[in-house]
């Protein structure tokens, strides 16, 4: 198990500085990120009129695994997150294979969130959200934010919050105007599909709650991890289902089935528009833009953090694990943890 592995169940680690409302802040801004925008439309196309309750099945699924993440996070608290958890539960023998499986989940999200981005900024610039635009502006943003994470991010880390509470704002907009324009046949009970399609939704809707496991990472830096990590996976997946199901049932209540369908690459933006214009459509197109960026950004970190741990560990082909001009990349500055840096020292560690 890689050295800074070792010792992280922290039993004796001192008081931290996150209270239950940043917990909360970093849970909900992992979780209403690209999900929302990229994953409304395909909900739609599967479950129809029954789509915010596939948002309840997919929150119910959330709300079980986050009880199991909060046991966790206060017995083993560890900026490893799930990797670590599953390495310490089960060894590296059972643990690195399913650490592998997670770590190909990041690519789907990450592809799943630039489609979006692409499909959004294309309408955004009047061009067809399904036409070559979408596919140079998805490339463009991962190669972007690629060069920005090598570089280091620390102004796009600084403005995450109010990118946060910015979105949140904009979708609280969309979901109060919203309500008072929908249509009550469009999501009568009478148009649901089977109880078992709703579910199957559900289910692939899941990755648009799956940013609660943020929190797991952050623990180590809790107060009083008891209280605090419980409520704070309980309130940030709550807040998220509710604003989840309302935007759902206003997206659904205010456009067909066969309209959200046509337009599922961007349909939150096209469901803003019977109540909102034109420019409701633009407002909840740069939601979706600044949204899926910011989640892009915050994949690619964590899946550059998440691979440098499952390297070390043994967990990757011995070819993905090889160093960059035998000077591997390692977050070990001792003058400013976290800062990503060039370093001899990283070496030895990495080889201790």
């Amino acid at each position: 198990m890689p050295p800074e592995m070792h010792g992280e169940v922290s039993a004796h680690r001192p008081s931290g500085q996150l209270g239950t409302a940043q917990l909360v802040a970093i849970g909900i801004g992992g979780m209403v990120g690209g999900g929302i925008f990229s994953v409304l439309g395909l909900t739609v196309q599967i479950a129809g009129a029954g789509a915010y309750l596939s948002f309840v099945a997919g929150g119910v699924i959330a709300a079980l695994t986050g009880r199991s993440y909060a046991l966790l996070s206060v017995r083993i608290r560890s900026r490893g997150g799930t990797a670590f958890f599953l390495d310490k539960c089960f060894g590296t023998a059972i643990g690195g294979p399913l650490n592998v499986l997670l770590w190909l989940s990041y690519f789907v999200m990450l592809g799943l969130y630039a489609v979006a981005f692409g499909s959004y900024g294309a309408a955004l610039l009047g061009a067809d959200p399904n036409g070559p635009w979408r596919r140079v502006l998805a490339s463009g943003v991962v190669l972007a934010f690629m060069a920005l994470n090598l570089a280091g991010a620390r102004i796009v880390g600084r403005a995450e919050a109010i990118l946060v509470y910015g979105k949140l704002a904009i979708l609280l907009l969309f979901c109060v105007a919203g309500l008072a324009f929908v249509h009550g046949d469009r999501v009568s009970p009478a148009h649901y599909p089977s109880i078992g399609v709703i579910v199957y939704a559900g289910a692939l809707i899941f990755l648009g709650y799956e940013g609660f496991e943020l929190i797991a990472n952050a623990a180590e830096d809790a107060i009083d991890p008891p209280r605090s990590l419980p409520r704070a996976y309980l309130i940030s997946i709550g807040v998220v289902i509710l604003l989840y199901v309302l935007v759902a049932f206003v997206a659904v209540g205010n456009l067909s089935v066969v309209q959200i369908d046509r337009d599922r690459d961007y349909a939150l933006a096209a469901a803003a528009r019977p109540f909102l214009g034109s420019a409701g459509f633009i407002l909840i197109g740069i939601a979706a833009v600044i949204s899926t960026a910011s989640a892009i950004n915050a994949t690619l970190y964590g899946t550059g953090k998440f691979t440098y741990l499952m390297a070390r560990n043994g967990e990757l082909p011995p070819g993905l694990a090889k160093p960059v001009w035998d000077r591997p990349i390692g977050g070990c500055s001792p003058r400013r943890p976290g800062l990503w840096r060039w370093s001899t020292l990283c070496t030895s560690r990495a080889s201790a």
